[in-house]
């Protein structure tokens, strides 16, 4: 362990990847752009095929070759110096979180960074107490006792793959259960966000114990790279986080060696206000959720199911909304929302919002690029079709679709009218807001504003929003194997 390390934000060409314990340059880079500027905030290592398999192969011989696995001791100790590290740089890690992912201040206090430091000693603290063994007692089988009992093992080496928009959170929701269970990792940073997640690499090289080739941190453009970890049969599980059509494909590349795979996917998730509910809560709630971190956020409640009765008047307080929010420059402390995270991105959202008028949505406010960097307007589009395409597909961008409804049983219909199912949220008296909860298929929910995003809380979703849930003990489970075992005692 190394004591000092420096991983400030700004002009560096000099973010190396860590592979089996050395942080190593690679012969060719990539540029990481600052959203909020279109300038180059600096330059990422470019991963080869040869550097994927290297970082495999370094998991693979630590997991097969040290005690880490079986250590629990140790390991608690490796977290709580991780964690340690993850506070002393924490401001550090917030300027690079705002300068390249476009995370305004607000947000790094909460899920962009300081939440998922909190992820940390969470797995810390539960592996201190959490049962690897279960006793089953004992059993008569053939006229003998036999004694049973289940221990929990290492699922393995893990390749953990992880999307932009909150690179922290993602990669520390990976990499703390699976360190916590005993396996050994190689994360792949996303190619828009790479300095970011190659700085929690240099933190695990300069300032903790972790054993070498425990956790290998890599970044690449080349999709040969991520390939490699999802086809190696030096990988014995894949956790990723992404779009649901690449999930798809990880999946169908790993069932080639039954890899375990753990899927965090997208989301089209419904907010719905019920007639008896408080309008202005709601409506101040959806609107200012939906363009957190500028809409890019696969839980967002990007769908707003309003009594047809009451649709103008909610569309109005919506609008009234959208007008207040500041947008802008992510360091500045005023600011509520950032940019999005690149001009490709920017172009998809504003392509999804003009077909949308052209099938007969209407634009009520927003719709518009701003510059510099790849910022866009809060955008509210209502007279919604539930079956178009603003309506099915992820957006991920500041843009709410306002569809109505007759009834309960109509709204509960509608909200589950998707390919996927990962959160939700209604609004109106709490047993009938209960009641309308319960039935929709969904991994997560929330009533009146209730907030279910805490290192202890399941999160994941049902139909395609994933398999698995991140967080909480399952979180934890998702890492580990059961043994049973047995053995003769009379």
């Amino acid at each position: 362990m190394q004591e000092t390390s420096t991983i400030a934000a700004g002009q560096r060409a000099d973010r190396k990847l860590l592979i089996g314990g050395e942080l190593r340059e690679t012969s060719r880079t990539f540029p990481s752009v600052n959203p909020a500027t279109a300038e180059v905030l600096g330059y990422a290592p470019d991963a080869t095929v040869a550097d994927a398999e290297a970082a495999v192969a370094a998991a693979r011989t630590a997991f097969d070759t040290t005690s880490w696995s079986t250590d629990t001791e140790f390991r608690v100790h490796c977290l709580e110096q991780f964690h340690r590290a993850l506070l002393e740089h924490r401001d550090e890690l917030a300027a690079l979180t705002t300068a390249e992912v476009g995370a305004t201040a607000a947000l790094c206090a909460g899920a962009q960074l300081d939440q998922p430091i909190d992820i940390v000693r969470y797995y810390a603290e539960l592996l201190a107490t959490y049962p690897l063994t279960e006793d089953l007692g004992n059993i008569e089988s053939r006229g003998m006792q036999h004694h049973r009992w289940v221990e929990k093992e290492a699922a393995g080496v893990v390749a953990a793959i992880i999307a932009y928009n909150y690179p922290n959170q993602l990669a520390l929701a990976k990499l703390a259960p699976a360190l916590a269970a005993g396996c050994t990792v190689v994360l792949k940073a996303a190619p828009d966000t790479p300095l970011i997640t190659l700085a929690l690499g240099e933190l695990i090289a300069h300032h903790t114990d972790i054993p070498p080739g425990v956790v290998n941190v890599i970044s690449g453009a080349d999709p040969e790279v991520g390939a490699v970890l999802t086809t190696s049969p030096d990988v014995d599980m894949v956790t990723f986080t992404g779009s649901t059509p690449t999930g798809r494909r990880i999946m169908a590349a790993a069932s080639e060696t039954l890899k375990k795979v753990f899927l965090e996917l997208g989301g089209k998730s419904a907010a719905i206000i019920l007639d008896d509910a408080d309008f202005n809560t709601a409506a101040l709630f959806s609107a200012f959720s939906m363009v957190t971190h500028a809409g890019q956020g696969c839980a967002l409640t990007s769908r707003l199911l309003v009594p047809a009765a009451h649709k103008d008047e909610i569309v109005e307080l919506i609008k009234n909304n959208f007008a207040m929010v500041r947008y802008g420059d992510p360091a500045d402390p005023k600011t509520y929302m950032g940019p999005l995270i690149s001009e490709k991105q920017r172009d998809k959202v504003d392509g999804m919002v003009k077909r949308a008028v052209a099938a007969g949505a209407t634009l009520v406010t927003g719709g518009e690029k701003v510059d510099p960097g790849y910022f866009y307007t809060p955008t509210l589009l209502a007279d919604v079709d539930p079956d178009s395409e603003i309506a099915q597909e992820e957006v991920f961008g500041p843009v709410l679709a306002v569809i109505s409804y007759t009834d309960d049983d109509d709204a509960v219909r509608i909200a589950n009218n998707s390919i996927y199912g990962l959160s939700g949220a209604v609004f109106g008296s709490q047993e009938r807001a209960l009641a309308v909860s319960r039935r929709i298929r969904t991994g997560t929910f929330s009533i009146n504003g209730g907030n279910y995003f805490s290192p202890d809380s399941p999160f994941g979703g049902y139909k395609q929003s994933g398999i698995g849930r991140e967080m909480g003990t399952a979180g934890l489970e998702e890492f580990l194997e059961s043994k049973t075992f047995a053995t003769v005692v009379a």
